[in-house]
């Protein structure tokens, strides 16, 4: 879980994906707010289409995504109306989402507790990654070393 939190924390802005009442996903980016443990912290409005959508199905994915790092996350969503969390999480920027701020009517916290996630980290330089694609082009044959560092991380 330590190295999911260390891919994660400099990548404010995911892609969460609830379940629709027909059974379709849904998916829109959200600002991640805290990597606590083994759970995710997002704001949101209680009476919002993907809060809707949690009531009902609470199965979510959370995806993040750098120039060198790929992170899917699936777990069990629960809204809360945690004041002490909410003074804890808040700060000034989600004004802009939240204009009435910690009064803001409806607001809630979305809390995913993580079930599984995977990880793809490039770790090799650029140079590395530049050679075995020129050695594929020019071999018509794959590359068979590593690029990433990948896991699966299961609770």
């Amino acid at each position: 879980m330590q190295k999911l939190v260390e891919l994660v924390k400099d990548i404010r802005i995911a892609m969460l994906t609830t379940v629709e009442a027909d059974g379709s996903l849904h998916s829109r980016p959200m600002g991640t707010q805290d990597i606590q443990g083994d759970t995710l912290w997002f704001f949101l409005k209680d009476d919002s289409r993907k809060a809707q959508e949690v009531g009902r199905d609470p199965r979510v994915n959370v995806s993040y995504s750098d120039s060198n790092t790929w992170v899917s996350v699936s777990g069990v969503a629960t809204i809360t109306h945690d004041r002490s969390k909410i003074d804890e999480l808040w700060s000034e920027g989600l004004m802009a989402w939240f204009p009435q701020g910690k009064a803001e009517p409806h607001l809630a916290l979305m809390q995913v507790q993580i079930h599984e996630a995977e990880y793809w980290d490039v770790t090799s330089s650029s140079m590395v990654r530049l050679f075995g694609y020129v050695k594929a082009k020019l071999t018509g044959q794959p590359h068979q070393g590593e690029f990433a560092d990948h896991a699966v991380i299961q609770r």
